[in-house]
Parts: structure tokens; sequence; C-alpha cells
């Protein structure tokens, strides 16, 4: 019996290939009568029998195409017939293509927002820069999503390289003009900028496209203990994850690299920045572990990466280093050598290193820190003794965000989130002399992650009566509503806003005696950014991560806010 039915299935299977050969003219014609919409706009219009225009459909829409003959209206353009969810119209004979290469058919594109030209856009390798307004040449394209294209193949001059769709526009005009004027960039126009950073108004405030990764959720507030990645922090990782288990506390920011502190020896390091290789705290595989222990725990994980106040890629690349003009080698400033941010293959460095980041630990949020140029170096600019090495004649501030929109663009490829820091001065009305700009960094950084420690701002701010770091409510509350709500306001696609705070006492030189950061202080902290709408979460900055020092203050972190 077995065999009959093992014999009648072979009979089947063959009876259905002998009618399938006898009908292939059949199914090879339907399969050549699915066509694309094709142009050189993003949506394409249609018509109905008696060439009146109907709807407009996106570009790259698949259509059956009759057999009937070609229609040709009175002032002899030339349709085809098709048929899109069971009804029938008519298109113009050159907006449809079997060929899906050809479905994007302009020749030029225009650029909407300052963006990376990449000699190799897979791996993120930079050739250059395109300007707003820039007319780039079309040689060729990569994806279609919603008539809009993904990647564009492009030539500038005799370069080559590919530019991502999504800064681009199919008209000059409209890549000249502004992102709602009125409400962003005419009224950034009016914000300082005599710090020698740049203009606001020159900064880009398109929207963005703020994802949310289904594999990577993140907590709406984000509770999280800074761990620094020396070697005595990391090797006692598990007292930690104990201590963050009897608090709300549900996450970590674990340093990936610190100016002169490499928490391991990267192999992104040991070919870009040797120094940071052999200066590394902990080997990769000690460091992998202690970050593995943190993720089976469940917390929430985020990587820290200081980007241009890095003494040892300077040290290995000087050719990449703030210049002094004096000496002819990179300025030192506070002790130590500062990487341009005008600089492609210091973005690319840091970058690369928060990849590696993802992939070999899994973080799930990349932190850059130190995304600015030097402060309190007005005089020197002024001299004529730095030389900052601007290939691009960009501003500060654009530079920054700039560098920011590349990191965003790379990292969201592999699902992670992207946070910057920023000093509480760059929610001030001005553009900081130092590059940061509140609105034009938080419209483009999924977290922006201030750091307005109480300690950090003049004694008597915003005439305060009493030194404000005294009153830690109060100092944060006020700064909140009156600086960073309105600079929230003023990006079209604002970040999550979560704060540093300080967890170190206030020093001798700024308090006489010093004066104590306990519970208290640490939840007043708090309190005062969330009831301002700053409730994103909090981040604690211990820079030694003293461990005694976060459980003195456990109180404040066992609470829900």
């Amino acid at each position: 019996m077995l065999k009959i039915l093992i014999l009648l299935f072979i009979v089947f299977i063959v009876l259905c290939f002998f009618y399938l050969y006898l009908n292939k003219d059949k199914y090879l014609k339907n399969e050549r009568k699915t066509y694309y919409l094709s142009g050189n706009t993003y949506q394409i219009q249609i018509f109905d029998e008696e060439f009146q225009p109907k709807e407009k459909l996106e570009r790259g829409i698949l259509v059956t195409l009759s057999e009937t003959e070609e229609l040709k209206d009175e002032k002899g353009n030339i349709y085809k017939q098709i048929n899109y969810k069971d009804s029938n119209y008519l298109v113009l004979k050159e907006n449809i293509t079997n060929n899906k290469n050809k479905i994007a058919t302009e020749e030029k594109v225009y650029v909407r927002t300052p963006c990376t030209i990449y000699s190799d856009i897979e791996n993120g390798k930079i050739s250059g820069l395109a300007k707003k307004g820039d007319e780039l040449e079309v040689i060729g394209y990569t994806g279609i999503n919603k008539g809009k294209v993904d990647i564009y193949k492009v030539k500038v001059g005799e370069t080559k390289g590919f530019v991502y769709g999504k800064y681009l526009l199919l008209n000059k005009e409209e890549a000249l003009a502004f992102y709602e004027p009125d409400k962003y960039h005419n009224v950034h126009a009016k914000s300082g900028h005599t710090l020698g950073a740049g203009s606001a108004e020159n900064l880009d405030y398109y929207p963005v496209d703020k994802p949310k990764f289904e594999n990577n959720k993140m907590p709406d507030k984000v509770y999280a203990l800074y761990l620094n990645g020396g070697k005595d922090v990391i090797s006692r990782v598990d007292e930690y994850i104990e201590f963050a288990k009897t608090t709300k506390i549900n996450a970590f920011v674990v340093d990936i690299k610190d100016n002169e502190a490499p928490a391991y020896n990267s192999n992104v390091m040991k070919e870009m920045s040797p120094t940071n290789y052999e200066k590394a705290a902990n080997s990769m595989e000690d460091y992998k572990k202690a970050i593995q222990k943190i993720k089976d725990a469940g917390f929430y994980l985020i990587g820290r990466i200081t980007v241009f106040k890095d003494k040892y890629y300077a040290s290995d690349h000087p050719e990449d280093a703030i210049l002094d003009t004096r000496t002819n080698k990179p300025f030192l400033h506070s002790n130590t050598y500062w990487p341009s941010p005008y600089k492609r293959n210091v973005w690319m460095f840091n970058v690369e290193l928060a990849k590696e980041a993802v992939k070999e630990m899994g973080f799930n949020e990349i932190q850059f820190d130190y995304v600015r140029f030097p402060d309190r170096v007005i005089q020197y600019e002024r001299a004529g003794q730095m030389d900052f090495r601007n290939e691009y004649e960009e501003e500060k501030a654009q530079a920054i965000q700039r560098f920011l929109m590349y990191a965003t663009d790379e990292l969201h490829k592999l699902g992670v989130y992207v946070a910057a820091d920023v000093f509480g001065e760059s929610a001030h009305k001005y553009v900081t002399a130092y590059g940061q700009y509140w609105s034009a960094i938080t419209n483009v950084v999924d977290v922006i992650s201030a750091m307005p420690y109480p300690d950090h701002f003049n004694k008597y701010e915003y005439n305060f009566k009493e030194p404000v770091w005294t009153k830690p409510y109060e100092i944060l509350n006020y700064w909140a509503k009156n600086y960073v709500i309105p600079r929230q306001e003023g990006a079209p696609t604002p970040a999550i806003m979560r704060t540093w705070i300080q967890t170190y006492n206030v020093p001798n030189y700024k308090h006489s005696g010093g004066y104590n950061y306990g519970a208290k202080e640490v939840e007043a902290q708090i309190r005062g950014l969330f009831d301002a709408g700053m409730n994103g979460g909090y981040m604690t900055w211990n820079a030694s991560s003293d461990l005694e020092k976060y459980k003195s203050q456990a109180q404040a972190y066992q609470k829900e806010y």
C-alpha cells in the first residue's frame, strides 16, 4: 500500500511539472507584464480612460501592464494601460519600466541638509561633504522606499561617492529653503553668535526620524549608575550590580574610551590609535565578561566615548589634532591634546570604536562625550595661535552637528541609540564658543544628556542669593524651565532628555570646607529636573565611580521619579 501511495505521489509531481512546462509561455508572459511606476518625481500621476488625472502613486509601486495597444491623447502624449488594485488606469509611457534599476530617473539632485559623502557607505568611509544647495550628478542608486531613493551614487566634479537620499531633494529651490522657517530657522537666526563658533541660523532643523528598535527597548525612564573603565572598577562589577539591584537603577553607563583612559584593548584602537590600545586598562576579554554580567542581570547598557578630547589619538595622528601655530605641534590645552572636530578621520575612529563595542559587547546605546571644541581658548584663536584644520570651511557648531548626524546614521544601522553629552550652557540662547547649540543637537540625536552640575554654575548664577550648589533643586529646576524647555521647543524632533546629576561633593576651592552631596542633594536635583519636564531619567556622575559614595546616597536611588 505504501509503495502505491509513493508511486501516485511521484506521478502527481511529474504531471505538475509537465503542466507547468506546457504553460510556461503563459506564466512567463504574465511575469513580463509586471512593471514598476518610474520617473523623476517621488509620485507618478495616473489617469482614467478619458486621460483625466486621477490619484498619484509612489514610484516603485508594482502594476500590471495590459496587453492593449498604446493610447494617444490629443496632445500626442502616449499612454500605457495598467491595472492597479483591480482597477484600470492609464499612465504615460515614460513612467513605466520593468527594470528596477530605472525606477528613479532623475539626473541631478540637490542637497537639502549638509551631509557626508561616502567612498564606502556600507563601512562608513568618508570622502567629503555636500553643502546645502549643492547640485549632485546622479550616476546610480540603491533602494526605493515610498517613492524616495535610499542611497544615491553621485559624481561631484571628478569624484564619485554615495549620499543618503533623505538629505536630498529633486528641486534646487526647495533644497535651498528652510523647514518651517518662521518656527525654527528665523527664530534661531536671532540667537547670539559672537563667540566665534558660528551662527545658529546656519545649522539644520529639518525633522529627523527617531527610531524605536523592536529588539532594543529603551526604558521610559533610565536610572543609570556610571562606571569608569578602570581596572579597579571593571573587576568589581559584581558589587555594583548587587548594589543596583537594591535600588530602582535599571541601567549602567560604562566607559569605552575616556581621555587618557581607554577601557580595553580594542582592535579598532590597535589599527587606528595604537597608543590607546597600549594604554588600555583592561583586556578585551575581561572587559567583555564584565559587560556580559551587566547584560545578564537585565540592565540597559550605555557605552560612553569621549570624542574630541583624546591625547593618545592626537599623539598618534598629529595631522588630525588642533595645531599650535607657535610650535607647529598639537595644541596643549587643559594638559591634553584635542583631535579636531573638523577632521573626518577623527569621526571615523570614534564611530568605528562604537560599532565594534556594539557588535562585540552588545551595548544598547552609545553616548558621545566631549562632542565639542576646547573651551576657554578665544584669546589664542584671536591671536592666530590655533589652527583647527578646517578643511571644509565649516563653522564649529556645524561640525559638531554634522558629526552627530554621521554617528547616528552609522549606529542606527546596528539598531542602537545615540546620545550626546552637552554642557548646561548649551541651553542658553547663543551658540557656545566650543560649538554646542542645544536645539541643533537635540534635533539629531536620540538622547541629549546635559551636565548641569550645581557646582559648575557660577556661585550666584541667575541672581541666586546663596551659592547655587546649596540649592540643588532650585538651580536645576530654574535652569530647566527657563533654558532647556525653550531650546527643546526650538527643534521639530527633540531628543529624550536624560541628565547627568552631581553625585560627588562640592570641592574646597568652590566652597570653603567643601559641601557634601548625599541622598538629599541627589534627590533634590532629580526632582528639580523632573518637575520641570526633564523626565527621561538621570545618570550619576562620579568620576571615580565610588561605590561607597553611591551606597551613601542609596535612598535617592531607591525612589521612582
